[in-house]
């Protein structure tokens, strides 16, 4: 993290980023263009917004070639947020990493990460246009005023439409616009709206904002159809729930009631299958036996209600739906004073409010809109098929219409003015995202193209006294939030990237139960129409942990991230049951190639069909008589869309509501080839991840739940370090052998992992990892050099069979084991290659020589993990993969230290070696021992969970010593004899309460 420093040298009408990007640059150019001016682009991220160039003539003091900076700065865009740490070289971001200063917001999932490939996209708007053709920022500022000015003589509304945006700087400025045009307003539109939770929680709390929930006082935690572990809150609640899953007798139990099959459900404890609205019933009759002691008729439903009495404070519980459905949780909570419920914290990072939009679209109908200006995001795409085009018919009739956006989409086309705005790593601004906590948005290079800031348009436009909006905000925080805050300065705040309230009081005194919604609920129980129901479907919408709510489509990193319950790439389908899928006699299959197949659908609601030729995949553990459909797919600009066929789940999202009945579904004659990286579902009888219950762990010795494998040899059973094919003595195996320096190891706690993917894009994004595309995932071609392997397995083990997967399709559990290179000291690989080009280093890594690899791939038909990659193809400067290689502007993304692989050439997880020898590199130059916690790869800085840990197992009081020590740890295939310097800790399951023991 970088203080502010001063500018001390300007050079007149001259870019070299815009010089650079005007024509192909060999590597050698690019390198003389770092070396010689490129202090501007980092500069910016010091003192205000950089508007000229300075060379390295001076080299300013803050930049040392080969030495990364780190800035800290808030990612948010209209579905993610996220306290963050930018690492840059040589002025330009290449990673993004947590920051750890902040309590909340302080893990970077997937999409957070995957960001700044959108910062080096080719596609993005370059410049500012007027009626469709090329202008320029004077013209626009000068024909928006003057439209304004217009405006604000008559009766009509200026609209200015945004997503969730608690930025207190830019609210305060849109004040400041409103003084000069009064008739003003700001409207938030999320394209998944949050405000049937922030309705819900208005009502019985007197708060419009999303409770922050404390689970370290919990035991037992059940979710009516909550996915809390995906995108649920507004902060994903994946590190709390974890810390909260550690193996001891006090360890949290998780129920989960779901139709969809989510990372939530495939973690419980125990789950059920239902559809929405059995999981309704469930929670009313719930809500009713607990409020009014009434018997419930489900008898799963008489267990929970049972258990939550007996637990009482020490439960929680979630839920999603619509607004009834989350008064109903909140009432219980209230009502056995759970310990997770806070009365003075809460998220205000979502501001959705369905009631403003529904009146903002009906004042566009009536056409009392005299400007409208769209800040990020898409309507014409996210908007139901009921209104879509009769809002895209309504705006055309507007007089003044701008598009603040930073990329092409259905929306901007149809506007009069383009005025693009940069990335986020190019902007200032602040956010509000929860209780007593302020953060800061700050740039770490200089804007790529000529775009300029929505807030900096609205000083423009409002004629105020601050000469732009970085003088706007530093003179906001240091009034009025400065002197209240845990920092002196605004430099200060910079650098920690955010700061906290002092002396905070609670925001609600009021905590009383809320006696009026008691008396709705504890009537009666209002059931759909019965008939409907078992005639057609209930649709549950959906967000993947790769696209979100769409606002990342071009983003190729996010849109080749598997999946990870189905583990499919580059597509959105629709699951369905496999009873329900033999009626309807839709199929998956597995085609010669390689890839798995399906049938498709034609979907419809009240007789219209809304969404044609959608693929159907058979999901284990979906609920009968439910389907799913993820979020995010179906846009038609931006250059993936030609590669991209998912179908638009926003046509159905009828009343902003994700749970939308009377479905019927079409079999049509379109066969659908997906792009998967995972055919098989169970482990085949293998004990490959190891699971126990926790009543088993804790009172049974290890030999039960974590027995060691023997290996058969002409000795007999042998354990694996008992024998060696290296050692000509057969004694020697018995002598330690001698470890100097460092040594290094991994440790992966299932119990932990989530099967979040963060851990996937994180190595993306610090080695090089090429995307290959759909067509190449398709053939199993896929370049991860981590995958997360999740199989189906029954409650039942005596159930399971070889040969039969099917037996795991109605309510299978479900676990994640991440598979990297496991760094063999006894490696399997390195004793069939031909011209040694892959070997073991002194510090226990599997080294790779790229340029001595000849591509004979004997070592990946040797390797047990099957964990290397082949590149078939250069993926670099190859227009069949115009991905993030192609182009100057893409490569800025690459990490100089590590090199880009060509074709031919075997490659896989090097458990970050670059990183390992730059802390050892520093600590030598420094004359210092290394610390434990300095030792990190890509994919332990950035699981949320902490599930996965590296380090020196010849420090004894390291981490990974005592993990790799712990009863728990396991070796993967150990018994094979290759000594894996990977090791993982089995996953423990909490069901040994004897109410739920039996619930189906």
């Amino acid at each position: 993290m970088k203080s502010n420093k001063k500018n001390n040298k300007i050079l007149d009408n001259y870019n070299p980023i815009k010089d650079l990007f005007q024509e192909r640059t060999s590597r050698r150019d690019f390198l003389k263009w770092v070396g010689f001016s490129t202090a501007s682009v980092t500069l910016s991220a010091c003192k205000g917004p950089v508007v000229k160039s300075i060379p390295y003539v001076v080299k300013p003091e803050n930049i040392t070639p080969g030495i990364p900076n780190y800035y800290a700065s808030t990612m948010i865009d209209s579905f993610d947020i996220g306290s963050v740490l930018v690492k840059t070289r040589e002025g330009r971001p290449i990673k993004i990493e947590p920051n750890f200063s902040s309590e909340f917001f302080n893990t970077t999932s997937a999409r957070i990460q995957s960001s700044l490939l959108s910062l080096y996209d080719e596609e993005r708007l370059k410049n500012p246009s007027l009626k469709g053709k090329k202008s320029s920022w004077k013209e626009i500022d000068n024909y928006i005023i003057q439209n304004l000015k217009y405006l604000s003589k008559t009766k009509k509304d200026i609209i200015f439409l945004s997503y969730s945006f608690p930025s207190f700087s830019t609210k305060k400025l849109i004040q400041d616009f409103k003084k000069k045009y009064p008739r003003t307003k700001w409207i938030t539109y999320d394209p998944i709206s949050y405000s049937k939770a922030l309705d819900a929680s208005e009502e019985i709390f007197g708060i419009r904002g999303f409770p922050i929930f404390d689970l370290n006082k919990s035991e037992l935690i059940i979710s009516f159809d909550a996915d809390f572990l995906g995108d649920w809150s507004p902060e994903n609640m994946a590190k709390f729930y974890v810390f909260k899953r550690n193996p001891e007798k006090n360890m949290m139990q998780h129920i989960q009631i779901e139709s969809n099959m989510t990372i939530t459900g495939a973690n419980a404890d125990i789950r059920l299958s239902r559809k929405p609205s059995e999981i309704k019933q469930m929670l009313i009759e719930i809500f009713q036996n607990i409020f009014l002691g009434k018997k419930p008729k489900d008898k799963n439903a008489e267990k929970v209600a049972s258990l939550i009495n007996k637990m009482g404070s020490k439960s929680v519980i979630l839920a999603d739906g619509d607004q009834e459905s989350y008064e109903l949780s909140f009432l219980i909570n209230q009502k056995i004073n759970s310990h997770a419920l806070q009365n003075d914290k809460y998220f205000f990072s979502k501001e959705s409010n369905d009631n403003k939009f529904n009146n903002f679209l009906k004042d566009l109908e009536n056409e009392n809109v005299g400007g409208l200006f769209i800040h990020n995001v898409n309507p014409i795409y996210s908007l139901p098929f009921s209104i879509y085009k009769k809002v895209k018919k309504f705006i055309k009739k507007i007089p003044l219409t701008v598009s603040l956006s930073m990329n092409k989409d259905e929306t901007n086309e149809i506007m009069d003015v383009s005025a693009p705005i940069p990335h986020w790593l190019e902007s200032w601004g602040d956010t509000y995202p929860v209780t007593n906590v302020y953060t800061l948005i700050q740039p770490t290079i200089q804007c790529i193209f000529n775009t300029r800031q929505f807030q900096d348009s609205l000083v423009i436009w409002s004629e105020i006294q601050e000469k732009n909006y970085y003088e706007y905000l530093k003179k906001t925080w240091e009034k009025n939030i400065i002197p209240k805050s845990n920092v002196s300065s605004f430099n200060e705040a910079l650098f920690h990237g955010l700061v906290k309230i002092k002396n905070h009081k609670p925001i609600s005194k009021n905590f009383s139960i809320n006696q009026k919604k008691i008396n709705k609920y504890g009537k009666k129980i209002v059931y759909h129409n019965q008939k409907k129901i078992k005639k057609n479907f209930e649709l549950r919408l959906y967000t993947k942990i790769s696209m979100g709510d769409g606002h990342q489509y071009n983003n190729p990193w996010l849109q080749e991230l598997p999946d990870p319950i189905t583990r499919t790439t580059w597509d959105n389908y629709l699951t369905i049951s496999y009873s329900d899928a033999n009626k309807m006699e839709l199929k998956n299959w597995n085609s010669g190639d390689g890839s798995l197949n399906g049938n498709c659908v034609d979907l419809i609601k009240n007789n219209q069909t809304i969404i044609q030729n959608i693929p159907v995949f058979i999901q284990p553990g979906q609920a009968l008589g439910s389907l799913g459909l993820a979020f995010g797919y179906g846009q038609k600009k931006g250059k993936l869309s030609k590669i991209v066929h998912g179908k638009n789940a926003y046509r159905i999202y009828e009343n902003f509501f994700i749970i939308q009945d009377n479905i019927e579904i079409k079999k049509v004659n379109r066969i659908h080839k997906f792009s998967c990286v995972q055919l098989h579902h169970t482990m085949v009888g293998r004990n490959l991840v190891k699971e126990t219950d926790l009543d088993i762990f804790l009172n049974k010795p290890k030999e039960i739940w974590n027995e060691k494998e023997k290996v058969s040899t002409h000795k007999g059973m042998l354990f694996p370090e008992e024998i060696s094919i290296w050692n000509s003595n057969n004694n020697n195996h018995k002598k330690k052998e001698k470890k100097n320096g460092h040594h290094f190891n991994l440790s992966i706690d299932l119990n932990a992992c989530i099967g979040c993917g963060a851990c996937i894009i994180a190595c993306h994004s610090e080695n090089n990892v090429p995307v290959v595309g759909k067509e190449e995932i398709e053939k199993s071609r896929d370049m991860h050099w981590l995958r997360i392997d999740r199989y189906y397995f029954s409650d039942d083990p005596s159930s399971e069979t070889i040969n039969n997967e099917n037996n795991i399709y109605e309510n299978p559990k479900v676990t994640f084991q991440p598979i990297m290179c496991q760094h063999c000291d006894h490696a399997p690989c390195e004793t069939v290659c031909p011209v040694g080009a892959t070997s073991h280093g002194e510090q226990g890594q599997n080294m790779m020589a790229y340029n001595r690899c000849v591509g004979t791939r004997y070592c990946a038909n040797n390797c047990p993990y099957k964990v290397r990659r082949f590149n078939w193809f250069n993926y670099v400067n190859n227009q069949k993969f115009d991905f993030n290689m192609n182009n100057a502007l893409g490569k800025m993304i690459l990490n100089p230290d590590v090199v880009v692989r060509t074709r031919g050439v075997m490659e896989k997880c090097s458990l970050c070696i670059q990183r390992t020898q730059y802390v050892i590199g520093i600590a030598k130059k420094e004359n210092r021992t290394i610390q434990d916690e300095e030792f990190e790869t890509a994919c332990s800085v950035s699981c949320p969970t902490k599930a996965i840990t590296f380090g020196d197992i010849n420090d004894p009081t390291s981490l990974i010593s005592k993990k790799i020590k712990n009863p728990r740890s396991y070796k993967l295939l150990d018994f094979i004899g290759i000594r894996p310097n990977v090791s993982y800790q089995l996953k423990i399951r909490n069901k040994n309460k004897n109410e739920i023991e039996k619930m189906k």
